[in-house]
């Protein structure tokens, strides 16, 4: 059976690469984005590697949209088997330096637009018996390190949520698969908010450094939908390190404690 796939934030970064990675499956992938240009090109991008593409507008803030998507894909696709809550935006800072605009900014986009789109699609997938929840948390959401205060908090909730969701909804057939990388390119830091000077800059330093790309976080993701995994952690050296704060939380503790003035130093440009 053709697999149907709906992507939030699927215009871009890995949202578009797992689009496309599911469109080589001949996948039906829909990319719900707030930017039309670009997510009409990536529909065609999936049309071209021979998938079945579809953009619909969705802003993950309103609710009212991602209720539209579910009615629309009812109606083209009899229904959706992977709905990806992929769209995020990043903030960086200190409690103190942190606006309450901010937070308030990036837990309505990085929480509750996770919140949003599993309370959209829980109905349509009991219905259905079956379905699966793909949501993109983060890193930050398990090594909390310092002056990425409300980064990590946004993103900390999408790992509880999902582990919520996993106990919850299982005995109806439905899956829940969070992913946590640590930083890969993306354009993550064109929307970011911060007072810290330069701090754009930086964290794309860090992004550009790494040996992990979003394709190789898409091929993951996939992997995991398809055996049952909840944890998609890519990156080796982070995924030790959330072991060692699992069974040895004092020793993780120890070392945060130790790097988090590099941390600091690397996060203003130093």
């Amino acid at each position: 059976m053709t697999q149907r796939i709906f992507i939030t934030g699927g215009a871009s970064g890995l949202g578009r690469a797992l689009a496309l990675r599911y469109a080589r499956e001949g996948a039906r992938v829909c990319i719900g984005d707030i930017n039309p240009e670009q997510g009409a090109a990536v529909a065609e991008e999936i049309n071209q590697a021979g998938g079945e593409g579809l953009f619909l507008a969705c802003d993950v803030r309103r609710i009212s949209d991602l209720e539209k998507v579910r009615a629309e894909l009812e109606s083209r696709w009899d229904g959706v088997d992977v709905v990806v809550n992929n769209a995020g935006v990043a903030t960086a800072g200190s409690i103190e330096d942190s606006t309450l605009a901010d937070w308030e900014w990036i837990l309505d986009i990085n929480v509750l637009g996770v919140v949003r789109g599993c309370k959209v699609f829980t109905p349509l997938f009991k219905q259905q018996g079956s379905g699966v929840f793909v949501n993109v948390a983060s890193m930050a959401g398990l090594m909390l390190a310092p002056m990425m205060d409300s980064y990590n908090v946004s993103k900390a909730g999408v790992i509880a949520l999902s582990e919520t969701l996993s106990m919850e909804l299982r005995d109806f057939g439905i899956q829940v698969c969070c992913v946590c990388p640590s930083f890969f390119q993306t354009n993550l830091t064109a929307s970011m908010r911060s007072d810290l000077p330069g701090i754009q800059q930086n964290i794309s330093k860090l992004m550009k450094r790494s040996t992990v790309t979003a394709e190789d976080v898409a091929e993951q993701i996939v992997t995991a939908v398809r055996s049952g995994e909840f944890w998609v952690l890519p990156h080796k050296r982070e995924r030790k390190l959330w072991k060692l704060k699992r069974h040895a939380p004092w020793a993780f503790d120890y070392l945060m404690h130790k790097n988090s003035k590099l941390w600091t130093k690397k996060m203003k440009g130093g």
